[in-house]
């Protein structure tokens, strides 16, 4: 096997770790208590085994680069967005529907474009100055993000948002995880530890922030966002602090926003498919939490006077009356 082949496989294969791991937080979104706060996740088990996929995929993804160069290894990442439909599909029996397909397929073109066009990294490292207004600069943007998403009432809007800070905090933990690797390369102690620390702290709130944007705003919308946000994010940087720029000059550079622009709108189809689902969502929500609520918590909304029994509860019983009959 030749090592491009062997580069492609460990893509595929990273790809699809990244969309199991987004699976499984969606369902564990779709399966918690409203309420539960942020930290609801951590005990749960199938969370953790997001995080072990996540961590899989990015170690695939490292050990591809090692096999393969980086205009091919970045492209091919965003074949998450397009295996997570298929996967959630099998899984969970619920059909793509073309509206899905469409937004996926615009949201990896784009983002493949996009990564595709983006030149090779400079000699350039991230100084010791720099770092400090970095983090300051993302910790700002995130808390931003997160704020606006608390004044968006619906719930993929809002999910939206919060994968947006999700990838802005990835982002610029990959920035900081080649600033260590360098750090580590030159033996700069004093520079390595707090870049660890930052990059604990930013991957952490990334994981969290993107299990908070599947609550109630389904799967395509909050991946692709993150998909597309992460890299994105990075490349920013390396063009705004690092001198990085894209291929082919002015030309490039143009190309690499219609690629964005296509990217945009992908995630805009997916959004608004998700929001026709809302209802089927909710719906999902409650019937997964009924099995869990005491029968005498559930309150009984039929109108004052209505003849019969209470209604059965899931699990036995009968719901209690929340209103006072004659």
């Amino acid at each position: 096997m030749s090592a491009l082949v062997a580069s492609v496989l460990l893509c595929l294969v990273s790809a699809g770790c990244y969309a199991a791991a987004a699976i499984a937080q969606e369902r564990v979104a779709a399966t918690g208590e409203a309420g539960g706060g942020a930290l609801l996740p951590l005990r749960r088990a199938g969370w953790w085994g997001a995080v072990a996929l996540t961590c899989a995929g990015a170690g695939l993804h490292v050990v591809a680069l090692a096999f393969g160069p980086l205009s091919l290894v970045q492209p091919l990442g965003a074949l998450t967005i397009v295996f997570a439909l298929p996967m959630a599909a099998l899984f969970d029996r619920r059909p793509v529907g073309g509206a899905g397909w469409r937004g996926a397929l615009l949201a990896t073109a784009g983002l493949a474009g996009l990564l595709s066009l983006t030149g090779p990294p400079r000699a350039e490292t991230l100084g010791s100055a720099q770092r400090p207004v970095l983090t300051g600069v993302v910790l700002a943007c995130v808390a931003a993000l997160v704020l606006l998403a608390r004044c968006m009432r619906r719930p993929v809007v809002r999910g939206v948002v919060l994968a947006a800070a999700a990838g802005t905090a990835f982002g610029m933990a990959s920035v900081f995880t080649k600033a260590a690797d360098e750090d580590f390369e030159a033996h700069r102690v004093g520079a390595l530890l707090p870049a660890l620390v930052v990059i604990a702290v930013l991957a952490t709130a990334g994981m969290l922030l993107s299990q908070a944007s599947y609550r109630g705003a389904g799967l395509a919308a909050p991946l692709s966002t993150v998909t597309i946000v992460n890299p994105v994010v990075a490349a920013a940087v390396g063009v705004v602090v690092l001198g990085e720029g894209f291929r082919y000059g002015l030309a490039g550079g143009l190309l690499a926003v219609a690629a964005g622009a296509v990217a945009a709108a992908g995630v805009v189809v997916l959004t608004y498919r998700s929001a026709a689902g809302e209802p089927d969502a909710v719906a999902r929500e409650i019937v997964v939490t009924a099995h869990r609520v005491p029968a005498a918590r559930v309150p009984d909304l039929r109108p004052v006077g209505a003849l019969g029994a209470p209604p059965a509860v899931a699990g036995g019983g009968t719901a209690r009356s929340a209103t006072t009959r004659p």
